[in-house]
């Protein structure tokens, strides 16, 4: 009988492990209504151990501001990378730092810090 309970818990404790570490959901924020001052579509990206949204979604076409701000003091976070754009940006701690994207084509592109292990997704549509 232990034997069994010792299983059970066993398999539930890998089944959550799973769940909690591969089964998130991404959280994709769409920029068609939030945009600035100049009518340009934005989003703000919080740079904390990661990038939160981590995916994004813009219009084709459309100069687009993305914001980040460093609130995590990890050397590893200190850069953004956007290699499909030609963009590398130092983020300093608590600063907000803006770099325009204007996407020519739909599709994925990706970001990344300095250290490419932490990554983001941008979702062209048009």
């Amino acid at each position: 009988m232990d034997k069994l309970f010792v299983a059970i818990f066993s398999l539930a404790g890998v089944a959550f492990t799973y769940w909690f570490f591969l089964m998130k959901k991404e959280e994709v924020v769409s920029v068609t209504g939030s945009v600035d001052s100049a009518g340009s579509p934005q989003v703000d990206i919080t740079v904390e151990g990661g990038y939160t949204p981590n995916t994004i979604q813009i219009p084709k076409g459309k100069t687009t501001k993305i914001s980040f701000t460093r609130k995590d003091p990890s050397s590893c976070l200190e850069e953004v990378v956007l290699g499909d754009f030609k963009i590398r940006k130092f983020l300093p701690l608590n600063q907000k730092v803006t770099v325009e994207v204007t996407p020519q084509k739909k599709g994925e592109y990706g970001f990344a810090c300095g250290m490419n292990m932490f990554h983001g997704k941008i979702i062209v549509k048009g």
